[in-house]
């Protein structure tokens, strides 16, 4: 994966590509980290008109070379990247 691409394709636990496309990328200097959230291409909404959003840490690549998707590990990375993601879904409702 890269920096500035739309799209990522991701490999499920059954083993299965999926086609994602990413909502935002960031940095954590907390964690010394950057983090991907993206959603898969064609979800459906729930009944609440979500879709499932997923976030990974990830490693850029090498020059050239893909990067590599990482599990979120520890409670404290998720709490930065559920208020990293409430702050940007206000920020896009309110430009709506």
């Amino acid at each position: 994966m890269e920096h500035g691409e739309k799209n990522i394709t991701v490999i499920d636990e059954d083993g299965n590509e999926q086609l994602c496309e990413i909502l935002f990328t960031f940095d954590s200097e907390e964690f010394k980290k950057s983090y991907v959230l993206y959603y898969a291409v064609g979800a459906e909404e729930d009944e609440n008109d979500e879709i499932e959003i997923h976030a990974s840490a990830f490693i850029p690549g090498e020059e050239g070379q893909e990067g590599e998707l990482q599990p979120i590990e520890t409670d404290e990375e998720w709490d930065v990247i559920e208020e990293t993601l409430n702050t940007f879904l206000d920020k896009e409702e309110n430009e709506a």
